[in-house]
């Protein structure tokens, strides 16, 4: 490591799953994952010295959030979770689900293919309006092309926005490329968190060498939004292969130690690697 993990890190993006007989998939998932429970996740990061975790719904649960209430009561309070909701989901749950360590809701467009300006914005407007009274954020998975058309709309959001896995910024297109000016503004202007996570969303060279330009400028735009997340155990289309759900798609094999390491690195100070895996985790997700 290029300085030492500052205390209080936090990985702000990891998904957790199975047993699969004690939490089923959603019948209309895109891919069946293996079992990745919290112990092996844990294991990890007592390992690189992460002291806390965000677990995020992943998209084969649906808005069936057990696997992840459950895990985060085994946390004890150094946890807290992303769900996903529908329109079944009652008041009565969101608190429980705010009693148990909840503090966001995931509205994810990218893995649903859902590209239309018009109808990202009701969904995350709508997403935003129920968890608002809770203090909640809205987490949001769509592509630059998408956040660009809904940039100027974000003021009128009554929850925080945090964007994933660099806002799919493509990092073979470099800094120049269309929507980025808008992510970066959004940034700038405090309007939006964005998480540097799993660079291999966005990267095909060696060490996602192109990827440390973006995450410079988005650190440089305001380190005080930005996130870091490991995107444990690496599920789904980021393996690289077809999805499958009658089999099992199999977890990106990643370095994770490097993963942390290359965030240091784009941070390029202790000082910005304590806001980035520290401080602001600590400031969004209501860590004491």
């Amino acid at each position: 490591m290029p300085f030492d993990i500052p205390a209080g890190a936090c990985d702000c993006h990891v998904h957790v799953f199975g047993p699969a007989r004690q939490y089923p998939y959603d019948p209309a998932r895109t891919y069946t994952p293996a079992d990745a429970p919290l112990a092996e996740l844990s294991a990890l990061h007592r390992e690189l010295g992460i002291a806390r975790t965000v677990i995020v719904q992943p998209s084969p649960y649906g808005a069936d959030n057990r696997c992840l209430l459950d895990a985060l009561a085994r946390l004890d309070g150094a946890g807290r979770g992303v769900a996903v909701i529908d329109d079944s989901t009652t008041d009565a749950a969101l608190a429980a689900m705010q009693q148990a360590g909840v503090r966001g809701v995931r509205v994810n467009l990218e893995t649903a293919g859902e590209h239309d300006p018009a109808v990202a914005r009701r969904k995350l407007q709508r997403a935003a309006e129920r968890v608002a009274p809770l203090g909640w954020h809205v987490q949001t998975y769509t592509n630059l092309a998408t956040f660009a058309a809904l940039a100027d709309s974000l003021p009128g959001l009554p929850a925080t926005l945090v964007v994933d896995h660099f806002g799919r910024a493509q990092a073979g297109l470099g800094l120049a490329q269309p929507g980025l000016d808008r992510l970066l503004d959004a940034v700038a202007a405090g309007r939006v968190y964005v998480k540097l996570s799993a660079p291999y969303r966005i990267s095909r060279e060696p060490d996602y060498a192109d990827a440390a330009p973006l995450a410079r400028a988005l650190i440089d735009a305001n380190p005080d939004r930005m996130l870091w997340g490991s995107d444990w155990p690496h599920p789904g289309s980021a393996a690289g292969g077809p999805l499958s759900i009658d089999g099992i798609t199999p977890f990106r094999q990643e370095d994770n130690r490097r993963a942390l390491a290359r965030c240091l690195e784009w941070a390029g100070s202790p000082e910005r690697a304590r806001k980035i895996l520290a401080d602001n985790p600590a400031r969004l997700y209501g860590f004491g």
